[in-house]
């Protein structure tokens, strides 16, 4: 994926450090020091500029981007990119947010996941960008367990089998729980028994370890 982002401080180089070995990363930064500074670090293109000026968005390659993400230091110029990032068609926009006052102009102007705690935003910024398949709902007992949602896709060998089917599978992690099934077609939440089936494309409420997490995308996934 082309990847932009615009902030090269603590979260931009903790993003870049972790995205940029698979993915094209590209950070803009008003401070040449620090666009030097990712480049040397990790390798990264960087761009000198203010990520809020659309002839540098064009340098940076906003045209072919799939993914944003606005983390400079004050809410007014991540709200901007956000908005210039969405005239652009990138459909995936993330944004650090300080002030919760500004969450709903973030809806607002298209940004797809807002993050306001520092410790948690790298974390999950890089799950949204690299795991679609895994959305994250809420972190538990600080960070030691998730609850997240996985959508069975229409090739899934699990679709159309029971709850203790798929935990009694040896694919299939132990330490995990099937919390709740959402059903889309009939937009009704169910909570589930042993005998309740899962269907292609319903929405799954898993809780478990960030580990066990991906193995149970990994299996709820997988082609037949």
């Amino acid at each position: 994926m082309y990847i932009l982002i615009a902030g090269g401080g603590i979260v931009g180089s903790n993003l870049t450090r972790n995205l940029v070995e698979n993915h094209d990363v590209v950070v803009i930064d008003i401070d040449h020091q620090v666009c030097e500074d990712i480049y040397s670090r990790y390798g990264a293109v960087s761009v000198h500029g203010n990520a809020t000026r659309v002839s540098i968005l064009k340098d940076a390659g906003i045209e072919k981007c799939d993914v944003a993400v606005a983390v400079m230091k004050n809410d007014a110029d991540n709200l901007a990119f956000t908005v210039l990032a969405r005239d652009f068609g990138v459909e995936k926009i993330l944004v650090r947010m300080r002030d919760p006052e500004y969450e709903s102009a973030y809806r607002k102007a298209g940004a797809t996941t807002v993050g306001s705690i520092m410790e948690l935003m790298v974390e999950k910024f890089v799950i949204d960008i690299e795991e679609p398949r895994i959305r994250r709902v809420a972190s538990l007992g600080n960070g030691r367990a998730e609850i997240s949602i996985i959508t069975v896709p229409a090739h899934s060998p699990c679709a159309g089998k029971t709850v203790a089917d798929i935990v009694n599978s040896s694919g299939f992690p132990e330490d995990i729980v099937i919390a709740g099934i959402y059903d889309k077609e009939n937009d009704k939440l169910i909570i589930p028994r042993g005998n309740r089936e899962i269907h292609a494309d319903n929405q799954v409420f898993l809780v478990a370890t960030e580990e066990n997490m991906h193995r149970a995308a990994d299996y709820l996934m997988r082609k037949r």
